[in-house]
């Protein structure tokens, strides 16, 4: 594990050998906020939507779902829309805003420990997915009893199976000392203040990822390794940490910052010679498998099943590494054999079981395509790590040579139509030599302009969309030594 820093944001990442596996950035201004906790208030109550609106500090409003109110356990979903308008309520941030829409809030608070999740005032045993052992998962509910507070309710992560009864009532008692001051905090709070924030990057991911499975952790702040390490002396962990102080950054020194990077990238290349085509739209994520240069060594068939699977695990690993919510569309080569399809899932299954995000495979469509859902907690790592370009507005194209100097024309007639015997136009120098070497005004020059005269400035600079056209009227005109008349 690495974490890196650079003014207020922290750079983490988890490897498995020398891949990239896991990828977060948690910057000061994200609009990651999922787990904190805010006191708010209800503005808005939908019936139909079986759901409520609440105001809490931040520029969207949160959506509260009935079912995240809480009312018991055998209350029907109806009747626990128990809420009006003008409520003041305290809500946990579920899943963060994405895009154009707002965060959705719980009003059923968690407080997540290392072993244990902890669940106030909601009389619910559970044990993580996780752990499908029926024999383990049975003891785990029962230890879980032995150390909850009555009335309380807890979740047994996988950590739980190695950890003493003495730490999990610690745990306990700890998580519940939280939730009292998150009580006492929100008496006094005014509506919009932040109650409770959840860990930091560095904070979740020691918490859940299994420690005694990491080597090294490698930490680039002096005052997170100190805070590591005293949380590590507490819970009597072995230290696995070493402070980073190389001369190099630390994710150039470790061949992180180059895998970063390829996150960016559309195509993922397989180290058979096949590749993944990544293409994400608002709804969904899209991804096509093709055999590219790998040929197989064998029939066909098997040379497909054969990239199929390889594409499989990559796909796991690719939207772990990416952070894809939401659902994923797979279009894997066709196959013929119906034992190869079943394999396939198999495999699939298997590899998104790696993921602490939950992940559901709903089979193959009549047209062959595999789709599974991955829960979204946050924007993926592409948003994370660039911005809309302020040139095309995040279209990914800009307008052609063509389009461009047909804009211009439009301005120039309209220039003329006000009035101008002459006209000067700045423009990128690129979109200059279009126009000049494709002739493309000479018919209205020769013609309807054929008394007006149009000076051009070429720019090596400009924008390729970019360009100005002005008027003027004086006998005399002051240009600069790069302006030409048009032909």
């Amino acid at each position: 594990m690495y974490f890196d820093y650079f003014g207020g944001d922290c750079f983490a990442a988890v490897t498995e050998g020398d891949r990239l596996v896991e990828f977060h950035l948690d910057s000061a201004g994200a609009s990651d906020i999922s787990g904190n906790i805010y006191k708010g208030r209800v503005v808005n109550v939908v019936g139909g939507m079986q759901a409520a609106f609440v105001a809490f500090g931040q520029p969207k409003n949160g959506y509260l779902y009935a079912g995240d109110i809480p009312a018991g356990v055998d209350v029907p979903l109806s009747e626990k829309l128990n809420v009006k308008v003008g409520d003041e309520v305290m809500v946990q941030v579920s899943k963060s805003p994405i895009g154009t829409k707002g965060a959705r809030v719980s009003m059923n608070l968690s407080f997540v420990g290392k072993n244990l999740i902890y669940l106030p005032n909601l009389p619910f045993l559970g044990v993580s997915r996780k752990i499908t052992d029926e024999n383990e998962r049975a003891h785990l509910l029962s230890v879980a009893e032995k150390v909850r507070f009555a009335g309380d309710g807890l979740i047994m992560r996988t950590n739980a199976r190695n950890a003493e009864l003495r730490i999990l009532k610690e745990e306990v008692r700890y998580l519940k000392g939280l939730y009292l001051s998150v009580l006492e905090t929100y008496k006094e709070a005014k509506v919009g203040d932040l109650i409770y924030r959840d860990a930091d990057v560095h904070i979740r991911l020691l918490r859940d990822i299994d420690i005694s499975s990491v080597n090294k952790i490698y930490v680039g702040s002096s005052t997170v390794y100190k805070r590591i390490e005293k949380m590590f002396k507490k819970a009597n962990q072995k230290n696995k940490l070493v402070l980073y102080d190389g001369p190099r950054e630390m994710f150039d020194a470790f061949g992180l910052e180059k895998q970063v990077y390829e996150l960016l990238s559309t195509r993922v290349e397989l180290e058979s010679g096949a590749y993944l085509i990544f293409d994400k739209t608002e709804a969904l994520t899209v991804i096509d498998v093709n055999t590219g240069k790998f040929t197989g060594e064998s029939a066909l068939e098997e040379t497909v099943f054969e990239t199929n699977l390889l594409a499989a695990k990559e796909i796991a690993r690719q939207v772990r590494l990416r952070n894809v919510g939401g659902i994923v569309v797979v279009d894997f080569i066709d196959m013929v054999k119906e034992e190869h399809r079943a394999k396939l899932l198999e495999e699939l299954e298997r590899c998104l079981r790696e993921d602490r995000a939950k992940c559901n495979i709903e089979g193959i469509s009549g047209l062959g395509l595999v789709s599974f859902t991955r829960r979204k907690y946050k924007d993926d790592n592409k948003v994370m790590l660039t911005k809309s370009c302020p040139y095309c507005k995040g279209s990914g194209v800009v307008l052609s040579d063509t389009y461009i100097a047909f804009k211009i024309k439009i301005a120039l007639k309209n220039c003329f139509a006000n009035g101008y015997e002459n006209a000067i136009v700045e423009l990128n120098a690129g979109i200059f030599a279009q126009i000049l070497s494709k002739r493309m005004f000479s018919h209205a020059v020769t013609g309807e302009w054929r008394n007006k005269r149009v000076y051009m400035i070429p720019h090596k600079t400009f924008h390729e969309e970019h360009f100005t056209v002005r008027g003027d009227n004086n006998s005399v005109l002051t240009l600069p030594d790069t302006a030409q008349l048009l032909y």
